[in-house]
């Protein structure tokens, strides 16, 4: 076998470039909606990540196990809470998260806010009510419906 210092080189500077891209990974880009309704909450929710990375989301709720609500009521509450999501979407401003492959966390953060699952290409945002963690599903879309 033959020294050859270039197959050292090329070597490390792949093994660099790999070892570089593992250790900050980017995050999907897209815009995401989703929504979460169960007896005791009904939560709407819209995710934005720009090419920077910048990270916009908001997910206005109703805690509702207070109240015992009808179809339609709930119904008519989650049109309300999609009405207002819309019209307060553009005063959203970007989220500081740190993004490890999988999840996206507050920096210096442990729970995750959002889930990334590369394989399936699905995102789920985490929202926390006080009581427990609810992953509320979210749907890639082109443009944001209401807006």
């Amino acid at each position: 076998m033959r020294f050859w210092p270039g197959r050292f080189v090329c070597l490390f500077a792949a093994s660099s470039l790999a070892l570089s891209a593992c250790s900050n990974p980017l995050p999907p880009i897209g815009r995401w909606e989703g929504a979460y309704d169960d007896p005791g909450v009904i939560i709407v929710a819209r995710l934005e990540i720009n090419r920077d990375g910048d990270v916009r989301v908001s997910a206005p709720n109703a805690i509702t196990s207070e109240t015992v609500l009808t179809t339609d009521e709930r119904a008519g509450l989650r049109r309300r809470l999609q009405a207002g999501l819309a019209t307060s979407w553009p005063s959203v401003g970007p989220l500081p998260l740190d993004f490890d492959g999988r999840a996206f966390h507050k920096p210096g953060g442990v729970a995750p806010q959002l889930e990334w699952d590369d394989a399936r290409k699905r995102m789920t945002l985490v929202f926390y009510s006080g009581r427990a963690s609810l992953r509320v599903p979210l749907t890639a879309v082109k443009d944001f419906g209401g807006s």
